[in-house]
């Protein structure tokens, strides 16, 4: 696991009518640092998008339909995590969950069954100056997102 990376797991209630998922409470202690902005992004299959962090904000992800392959990398240089990275697939026929990275951690996912939309919640608003960009194929990560085959 790598440190500050935080799972919680939601509730599905489900009938003949469909279900109701409750996502995130602004008193919940998962969001101690606060919400600044809600986002939503449609990404179609075989999507992949990677590497991005942030240098101030911590993130919460949700997906609401499809299913991504999750990678998250610890790129803080002071972290006990430093260098480990942490995979994961969310969304439809998966447990409901929200996952959250603070500053620092490399995130970055492909679209496996899509299309798929995503909530993206910030605890600040969208600052060019606190993003930090590394490409997909980035050699000190070394992590192949042509090479994988999750079962969905």
């Amino acid at each position: 696991m790598i440190k500050g990376v935080e799972f919680e797991y939601l509730k599905c209630h489900k009938d003949f009518r469909g279900y109701f998922t409750e996502i995130l409470r602004l008193n919940n202690p998962i969001v101690k640092e606060g919400v600044g902005q809600l986002s939503h992004s449609l990404v179609y299959f075989g999507v992949t998008k990677a590497w991005h962090a942030h240098k101030v904000q911590t993130q919460w992800n949700y997906v609401i339909n499809g299913v991504i392959y999750v990678a998250l990398h610890d790129a803080r240089k002071d972290s006990d995590t430093f260098g480990e990275t942490i995979t994961f697939l969310t969304g439809d026929n998966h447990k409901k969950l929200i996952y959250k990275f603070p500053p620092g951690i490399l995130h970055g996912y492909r679209c496996v069954n899509g299309p798929m939309n995503i909530l993206y919640i910030t605890s600040g608003t969208y600052d060019l100056d606190d993003e930090i960009r590394v490409p997909y194929d980035d050699k000190n990560i070394n992590f192949d997102w042509h090479n994988i085959n999750p079962i969905i």
